[in-house]
């Protein structure tokens, strides 16, 4: 018993070979209370309102198996998957704001037992690396004919820092839909430009990492599928349009939004307005998420089974 406990211990060790500043994999002692009461890794507000966390989000325990990429050498995988969730009650109300009727949206924040504004500048100075897995829910699908937006660090001006996207692009006019490229996830700078695409396979893990130099505004990308470890796909890239400073600074969200196609019954202003205009189907729909983490860089970045290596530089 006390050699299985050692073994443990150390493996869990090697998960991950960098200090960690913010670690949202799931652990198997998090419950479906405090996904409710924003307990644990992450803040659970934005989701519709007449529901609570648990109708959106599910932890699944050992029901399916998490990205091996940093589970491989574990005994037992050290952390649960957990899957987001949007239907036709997805309907956000932000502080302040009308109901945003245009999108259909779900998604946790990283935050320590509900506080998300102390957490932002340590997540988000110097270097920092974003991490996550994602994965079909093959019996909750995606309409690719929507655009989605799926993880963003997201400033109060409302862009986002860096985004993943999937399906097509929101166009007015609408274009033909599905649009070349909606079954592959697209990774967007701060000015929507295209750093990587991979396709959306399936059953397979997609693992990312975002190097984001918050000081002189540059973003890098990781990517690996299933126990494949994290390599390099980009250069360092200028991400100049962010807002430096902590006016750039933003939430770091994961989970399904999901824009409208344009009403042609809507009036020439309001089919521009995604946020509260459009149409959207009441299906249920959601992706599977585990391997979501920061980290700082003083060792390297981790790309897997405890092995690092120096930022893309």
């Amino acid at each position: 018993m006390r050699w299985t406990s050692t073994v443990l211990l150390v493996c869990s060790a090697l998960a991950s070979a960098t200090p960690l500043i913010w670690d949202g994999r799931a652990p198997f002692s998090l419950n479906g209370d405090d996904l409710n009461n924003s307990l644990g890794p992450y803040l659970t507000g934005v989701k519709g309102q007449t529901e609570n966390a648990t109708h959106y989000d599910t932890l699944h325990g050992h029901a399916i198996a998490p990205t091996p990429l940093w589970n491989k050498l574990l005994l037992f995988p050290r952390e649960q998957v957990v899957s987001v969730s949007i239907d036709n009650t997805s309907v956000f109300v932000p502080g302040g704001g009308p109901p945003q009727f245009g999108f259909r949206r779900t998604e946790l924040i990283a935050a320590k037992d509900g506080d998300h504004n102390d957490l932002n500048p340590l997540m988000e100075t110097g270097t920092t690396v974003f991490h996550f897995s994602i994965k079909k829910d093959e019996s909750r699908p995606l309409n690719f004919n929507h655009e989605y937006q799926i993880v963003f660090i997201e400033p109060n001006d409302g862009t986002h820092v860096f985004g993943i996207q999937l399906g097509s692009p929101f166009t007015n006019p609408t274009g033909p839909l599905p649009a070349k490229n909606a079954h592959s996830f697209k990774v967007l700078d701060h000015a929507l430009n295209v750093l990587f695409t991979a396709p959306f396979t399936s059953d397979d893990w997609h693992n990312f990492a975002i190097q984001v130099d918050w000081t002189q505004r540059t973003l890098a990308v990781f990517y690996s599928k299933d126990a494949q470890l994290l390599k390099p796909v980009t250069k360092v890239v200028p991400n100049l349009s962010a807002t430096p400073g902590a006016a750039g600074q933003g939430d770091f969200h994961f989970g399904v939004l999901k824009l409208p196609l344009v009403n042609p019954d809507d009036t020439p202003a309001n089919q521009g307005d995604v946020v509260h205009f459009g149409l959207q189907e009441g299906t249920t729909e959601a992706l599977l998420y585990s391997g979501v983490f920061v980290e700082q860089v003083t060792h390297g970045v981790s790309i897997g089974n405890g092995l690092t290596r120096p930022i893309i530089s």
